[in-house]
């Protein structure tokens, strides 16, 4: 197993990406802690599906974007398991809008989630790891960072954002033995995804080389091979996993 006896963290992991990460990680030998806002039902059911499996997996309910929340989650997490060895920033939302009609509390939002609560649970953890001299940290970008949807400038700015923090964060601490790499995923067929394809879901495969949505499971496992040591000697990097949409577009 790859990441067997690893300690991994994950947010926003009871639905969709975060879900198959928890889901893919756990099978592969880590014991996974996930990180919930809202969605308790589909949590608990998570954990103890996993549980049920023989796997040592458990839910924390916390806001990414609270200092306080990230600080306790990671520290829980070490307090339980000794160590911490994967942080995956997963959690996200979406809030389009034009620029020209977007309401501030609607840019905040979207930037207090999918950035700075990157920022939050990447400073909660690193010191943990520079500490074991060991650690592997995974943000969830996006191809919207470089593709220029309309409507999505809130939501650009954080994927574009998280990605230079990611080469930022790999030049500072890769000396201890840590790589921090994100993943830039295109059209998943997720909850967060199902207004745009119902809209325009034929389209969209019109314009991805391989002609279908990816699933979470392809996410999840490019999450896995940049958790492992396999990939021990790749940092700073974005792995795009969008079945070759931005090659042109559509």
């Amino acid at each position: 197993m790859r990441v067997s006896g690893k300690v991994a963290l994950v947010t926003g992991g009871s639905r969709g990406i975060g879900r198959a990460i928890v889901e893919t990680l756990a099978r592969e030998g880590a014991k996974v802690a996930f990180v919930y806002k809202g969605s308790q039902e589909a949590a608990n059911a998570l954990a103890s599906e996993q549980t049920a499996q023989g796997r040592e997996v458990i839910a924390i309910q916390g806001d990414v974007a609270s200092t306080e929340d990230s600080d306790r989650i990671v520290a829980e997490v070490v307090a339980k398991w000794g160590r911490l060895d994967i942080l995956v920033n997963n959690a996200g939302i979406i809030k389009d809008g034009l620029l020209a009609t977007m309401e501030r509390p609607d840019w905040q939002a979207v930037i207090d989630t999918n950035l700075t609560g990157v920022y939050n649970f990447c400073h909660a953890a690193v010191r943990q790891m520079m500490g074991q001299r060991y650690g592997r940290i995974i943000n969830m970008s996006s191809v919207a960072a470089e593709f220029g949807n309309q409507g999505q400038v809130n939501y650009a700015a954080s994927k574009g954002g998280i990605q230079g923090l990611t080469r930022c964060l790999a030049t500072e601490i890769g000396r201890r033995n840590i790589t921090v790499n994100a993943v830039a995923p295109g059209f998943i067929e997720t909850d967060m995804t199902q207004a745009v394809r119902n809209a325009a879901e034929s389209k969209i495969k019109d314009g991805v080389p391989l002609k279908r949505l990816g699933k979470p499971e392809d996410i999840a496992n490019a999450v896995l091979f940049l958790a492992s040591d396999e990939a021990s000697y790749v940092t700073g990097v974005t792995l795009t996993v969008d079945g070759g949409l931005t090659l042109g577009g559509f």
